[in-house]
């Protein structure tokens, strides 16, 4: 039984409907238990590990989440490529919900999480400069744009703690400054595969308009996320069923020698 894969998916069981031969994997590491057990199977010829980052039940709030458990799960696997699906609020009038933007830079926003794998006696200070894989990023617009959904082709992802929405003034401030997407579970995620050398790469479902504002309209509620997602599942699978047919079978970027240019 092959339980390695070479790329990852953080997603729910609706992603997996399009894999076949599925085994699930129980992984341990040295951070804890990840979110859930991790599935692996064949998707357009190559090896993917799937593991809902809330949990199957989504009982995993986004504070809660052991982001490091997570990664480090998928590396063990053999994992050198990351796909991270999100849902998430816009900030800017011309994203619209049931948009998706591919994310080129975030702003961190969250507090306390664990977010680096050095915290000593190994000091390693890793750039966050380009924090999402720039080889990978393209193939996601074209995969989206190949199958027919909106795709805006950068955004700076603001990564606010959660679990709550954010206020009128904190919207204010996030659209005023030009940042275009928020979400509560960017961060550490990205920046942690980029520490172990994984490409990453965000593809941000738009659900709702952060805090009505943008829109004039109410603000965002926890249904009306729900029902933007379920709207657009099919959308979802399809961009990224076909984003990993794209893919290239060898890298050609530099994530993999990130810690060769870092700084001890």
């Amino acid at each position: 039984m092959d339980m390695t894969a070479e790329i990852g998916i953080f997603g729910g069981t609706g992603l997996y409907d399009f894999a076949s031969g599925l085994e699930e994997v129980t992984v341990e590491t040295p951070y804890g238990p990840p979110s859930d057990v991790l599935a692996v199977g064949e998707v357009a010829g190559r090896r993917v590990a799937f593991l809902p980052r809330h949990g199957r039940s989504h009982a995993i709030p986004p504070h809660m989440i052991n982001y490091r458990a997570n990664i480090w799960a998928m590396k063990e696997l053999g994992v050198t490529r990351i796909i991270g699906p999100t849902a998430a609020g816009s900030l800017q009038p011309h994203i619209r919900p049931g948009d998706f933007v591919v994310s080129d830079q975030f702003v961190d926003r969250t507090s306390g999480r664990k977010d680096t794998f050095y915290d000593g006696p190994i000091t390693t200070h890793v750039s966050s400069a380009e924090p999402y894989c720039p080889e990978l990023r393209p193939h996601a617009i074209e995969a989206g744009r190949h199958v027919g959904v909106t795709v805006h082709d950068h955004g700076t992802v603001v990564v606010i703690q959660g679990p709550r929405f954010s206020t009128i003034a904190e919207s204010k401030w996030f659209t005023s400054m030009g940042w275009e997407v928020i979400n509560m579970t960017q961060y550490p995620e990205c920046f942690l595969a980029k520490e172990l050398g994984i490409c990453y790469v965000n593809v941000a479902l738009i659900t709702d308009y952060d805090a009505g504002l943008v829109s004039g309209g109410e603000a965002v509620t926890h249904a009306d996320v729900l029902t933007i997602m379920q709207q657009n599942s099919d959308n979802v699978r399809k961009l990224i069923l076909e984003f990993i047919k794209r893919i290239p079978q060898e890298r050609g970027c530099d994530c993999a020698h990130v810690l060769a240019r870092s700084r001890g």
